[in-house]
């Protein structure tokens, strides 16, 4: 008899997606889901509206069933916690989901589940990939292993990945209400005003606000992205200063990041030490970390041209004009263009350059 759903384990189906916020509509999908599973998913929406966390809820689910008690427990406490033996989350380790990893997918796909009838394998990013892995993906998709379920993660679906998400189930996530982020950071102890600030430069993502509601420097960031557009002077001297500038506000904006890093290592080497594990993940840990700082890079850019983009789209409120809509059009592709993982400095260079002009 299938546990799926039920609560005769401690942690039952809604405490594994209660992480999961302002998702209903998903976290019903995949509850339903669970109890007769197809081999793959698309979880399809922004970063930071909970398709990773929904991701470890949903394996929990899948390779708790037929379990009970304790056992039940334990799969979908691993699972949680990313560590069960059945459960393998793939990311890319540069800009792009890349063949090596591709392989990687396949590899884990064919190995026989360790402890239970299937095995999950979530694939981050899967929107980013290059041209020569999208066969090998496509063709394990198209013809998976009996044991295995595959859950794609994607912020949306361009044409080359039109054939792989053909192939799964979509399920839908949207951004995080910035009102619902609001909420959820109060009631964690942030204060109203901190939140609110949070909540407006988290861009409906959950988990930054929460790490934005720590730092102490971000409304001196906003500030000095609101002040961009009055400094302009067409000059390439005033340009780099800004560059510089910026760049520094963004260095800065890593350490309550890096802090949390480090005791996340500080952890696992206490944990080592205790335990006396063997391939611990230490090297995967700081690839990890690696990757959450040039994510949160990322999202530093994208909350700068926001700030941007409303000082234009206000100066257009006022009437028509065309040095405002052709300074939107230059924020936008250089918006664009951060997917490419471009060179960070001349990406500003060459924005500014464009709005002084």
């Amino acid at each position: 008899m299938s546990l799926v759903g039920e609560s005769s384990s401690g942690l039952s189906s809604d405490d594994l997606f209660s992480a999961v916020i302002g998702q209903g509509q998903a976290v019903s999908q995949l509850q339903a889901a669970a109890k007769a599973p197809v081999h793959a998913y698309l979880f399809l929406g922004p970063r930071g509206s909970g398709r990773e966390l929904a991701a470890k809820a949903f394996a929990g689910l899948l390779l708790s069933e037929g379990s009970h008690g304790e056992a039940a427990e334990r799969h979908r406490k691993l699972a949680l916690a990313g560590t069960h033996p059945d459960f393998t989350i793939v990311e890319p380790q540069g800009a792009a989901l890349r063949v090596t990893e591709a392989e990687q997918i396949i590899r884990h796909g064919t190995i026989s589940p360790v402890e239970g009838p299937r095995k999950v394998i979530t694939v981050v990013g899967v929107d980013a990939i290059e041209e020569s892995a999208i066969g090998k993906l496509l063709k394990v998709i198209e013809e998976p292993p009996a044991s295995a379920v595959f859950v794609l993660l994607a912020e949306e679906v361009p044409p080359e990945i039109i054939t792989i998400a053909s192939r799964c189930v979509t399920i839908e996530f949207v951004a995080v209400s910035a009102q619902l982020i609001v909420t959820m950071l109060v009631i964690e102890g942030v204060s109203p005003k901190r939140a609110k600030a949070a909540a407006s430069a988290a861009g409906g993502n959950l988990a930054r606000a929460r790490l934005l509601a720590t730092d102490d420097a971000l409304a001196m960031r906003a500030e000095l992205w609101q002040q961009i557009p009055s400094r302009l002077d067409g000059t390439g001297s005033i340009v780099a200063e800004a560059v510089t500038e910026l760049r520094a506000a963004m260095d800065s904006a890593t350490e309550a990041l890096e802090a949390q890093q480090v005791l996340e290592i500080e952890e696992l080497d206490a944990r080592v030490e205790v335990t006396g594990e063997r391939g611990s993940g230490r090297s995967d840990l700081i690839a990890k970390h690696k990757r959450e700082v040039r994510r949160l890079r990322t999202d530093e850019l994208r909350f700068g041209f926001a700030t941007l983009s409303r000082h234009y789209r206000d100066v257009l409120v006022q009437g028509p004009n065309d040095r405002a809509m052709s300074s939107l059009e230059a924020i936008a592709s250089a918006n664009e263009a951060i997917v490419r993982n471009p060179n960070e400095a001349l990406l500003l260079q060459a924005l500014l350059l464009k709005l002084g002009s």
